[in-house]
């Protein structure tokens, strides 16, 4: 059964999903169109056991979702909005400072 996060989890599940940069790539094939993971895994260049997890880590994020298509299953975005909140993140100004990282970066492995 299907629930209605808080603002808080879905930010949460947004940012654990565009954590790790395969993802990121993943979410912004999908903006384009739906796939089939062998396709996805050929256009971005890895194993297609390598895409699974990364698959199921977005699908456990609520940002993907698996449609059966005959003996395949094709993968596409959740909600169209998310493509648009992707172009946005995507373009937004981000205020960086090049010669330094987090506090926490080794710790927590960020920046």
């Amino acid at each position: 059964m299907l629930t209605v996060a808080s603002d808080i989890d879905v930010l949460a599940r947004f940012g654990r999903a565009l954590a790790d940069p395969i993802r990121c790539r993943v979410l912004l094939v999908l903006r384009d169109a739906p796939a089939y993971p062998a396709d996805l895994a050929d256009a971005l260049g890895i194993s297609r056991t390598r895409l699974s997890n990364h698959l199921a880590c977005l699908r456990d994020c609520g940002l993907v979702v698996a449609v059966p298509d005959g003996r395949r299953t094709r993968y596409e975005l959740a909600d169209e909005r998310l493509g648009h909140a992707l172009d946005d993140l995507r373009t937004a100004v981000v205020a960086v400072e090049t010669d330094r990282t987090c506090v926490d970066a080794d710790e927590k492995g960020c920046c």
